[in-house]
């Protein structure tokens, strides 16, 4: 998966963002982590290792922990995997300006993914636990996705 979207957007100059692709360790589990980020608009990115890339969603909302709650995912770039570890100030004048901080993060088992309808993952972070399912709207913009905490059993 590519990461060309994702530098185009950067000054790495300016910003402490990761430039590179962190490489996945031999027997490393996949990974996820939730990001806080006080942009122009506060919201929490979703990441989800795929495709030796993070895959990205930005939920308006902060990420659904009970079942049956939904929210709106925006699909956004890819991310390196090197991501999972960021924490910073991206400089104003930046795409993204603002705090980012981690809010959760974790494992994540692949159940599902169909990069056109529906991702379903399980998710084993110290937030957030259990099954997880995108869905991708259809009469929506192209990028929104509902995100929604399955019921278990």
């Amino acid at each position: 998966m590519s990461l060309k979207e994702y530098h185009k957007k950067r000054d790495f100059q300016k910003t402490g963002e990761p430039q590179e692709v962190a490489a996945a360790e031999s027997g490393a589990e996949t990974v996820f982590v939730v990001q806080e980020h006080a942009a122009r608009r506060h919201h929490f990115d979703l990441r989800l290792e795929h495709g030796g890339v993070l895959v990205s969603f930005a939920v308006p909302k902060e990420v659904p922990l009970e079942p049956g709650e939904k929210r709106l995912a925006v699909r956004t770039e890819n991310h390196p995997l090197a991501y999972a570890a960021f924490e910073g100030t991206i400089p104003e004048g930046e795409y993204g300006a603002g705090e980012v901080s981690i809010w959760d993060r974790g494992s994540c088992e692949l159940v599902e993914w169909n990069d056109e309808e529906k991702i379903e993952v399980v998710l084993r972070g110290e937030r957030l636990k259990g099954r997880y399912v995108l869905v991708r709207f259809r009469k929506a913009g192209e990028n929104d996705w509902l995100l929604l905490k399955a019921k278990e059993g």
